[in-house]
């Protein structure tokens, strides 16, 4: 390289730095990242002891990161430049054609939350169903990039259903293999669509030896859904996913205990925000209860979940009186004993495979 180059390389470079430089200083400092879905850091507060101890040095190069302009355009960028070179997976997250499929990366708990599913069945006698909800890399695996990672679900889904006698079998996984060639997940997110909550409440009722109400038309509440997969992976260059309703929450109240405050079974206001699949039931919070008086039973039932029965709650509603939704990350309580204390007909243990093998709260089901 001659000397000009070298200067004109060196030259440009400098430019570089010193446009986003002055851009850096320009742009005001961004608090969210809607894209990413996550709290961006700021500014960090200097002191000798922390410049010493070198936190103050590691808070100010996260802050610039998260801080660099137009950060989201470049990322996509980066990451479509390595798709094009061949890589199909981006920070846990699978490209599958027009769909993101996460991977199960943390099964430290997948033994031991076997045995507090046996032990609730010893604690109570009220009848328990057990329904884990396989991810879309079980649905999906023929779909995955050859050689990936992936955690054997349909054998861990067997050896809970061994080893739980006590509680009743709901093949969800079945279910949703059987209607594989429909929308059942939703292509940017981890969640099932209103589709799959459908069947999944259908293989619930099935085991219960009841069927379920007939499937309405769709009502389409929003077309413009990216989920936490388009928000973890970087992928960004995918078409929204589509919401849809099938029940039209008339006469049905959801009591929020966190909150204090009762609502309808959805919350509109979060369709105008990144989270727009919490506008079934209004997001995560330690406990709902769902009451519909027009229900085809009197029945209550306890769901003892994750998010994924956000979106199955609207059926359910169809079917009991009163559903308690309890999650025990916020809600940290005695299952058996809140079931008895509630007067609780029938416990659904409703988690999704991906949150159950890692939960550190599934304790308290064996409480």
């Amino acid at each position: 390289m001659s000397k000009l180059s070298q200067r004109i390389t060196a030259a440009v470079f400098c430019i570089f730095l010193a446009v986003f430089g002055l851009l850096h200083i320009i742009l005001p400092d961004r608090t969210f990242s809607p894209v990413e879905n996550r709290t961006l850091a700021q500014p960090p507060a200097f002191s000798w002891s922390a410049l010493v101890e070198g936190s103050y040095t590691a808070s100010l190069e996260k802050y610039l990161e998260d801080q660099f302009p137009f950060r989201d355009g470049w990322m996509g960028l980066k990451n479509r430049y390595e798709y094009l070179l061949g890589k199909r997976e981006f920070h846990g997250v699978y490209l599958c054609g027009d769909s993101l499929i996460h991977k199960i990366e943390d099964t430290s708990r997948a033994e031991q939350n076997i045995s507090y599913l046996q032990k609730l069945t010893e604690k109570t006698d009220i009848p328990v169903y057990l329904g884990l909800i396989p991810t879309a890399a079980e649905i999906y695996r023929d779909a995955l990039p050859s050689g990936s990672e992936n955690f054997d679900q349909a054998a861990y889904l067997a050896q809970v259903r061994e080893s739980v006698p006590g509680a009743v079998w709901v093949d969800i996984a079945g279910a949703l293999a059987d209607h594989a060639g429909e929308p059942i997940f939703y292509r940017t997110d981890h969640h099932w669509t209103s589709l799959g909550a459908y069947y999944g409440c259908a293989a619930l009722m099935s085991a219960m030896g009841e069927a379920p109400a007939p499937l309405n038309a769709p009502e389409t509440v929003s077309e413009d859904f990216y989920g936490t997969l388009y928000s973890t992976s970087g992928v960004h260059w995918l078409k929204p996913d589509t919401i849809e309703r099938y029940i039209s929450g008339e006469g049905v109240t959801v009591e929020d205990f966190e909150k204090g405050e009762t609502h309808g079974l959805y919350v509109d206001s979060f369709l105008n925000e990144k989270d727009k699949y919490a506008s079934f039931l209004g997001g995560n919070t330690p406990l709902y209860i769902v009451r519909n008086p027009e229900a085809a039973s009197d029945r209550k039932l306890l769901i003892v979940r994750d998010s994924y029965s956000d979106s199955l709650a609207p059926f359910l509603s169809q079917e009991f009186a009163e559903i308690h939704l309890l999650d025990l990350r916020y809600y940290r309580t005695s299952v058996a004993q809140y079931a008895a204390d509630n007067a609780i007909d029938q416990i659904f243990v409703c988690y999704s495979v991906e949150n159950f093998v890692k939960d550190v709260d599934a304790i308290f089901l064996g409480q």
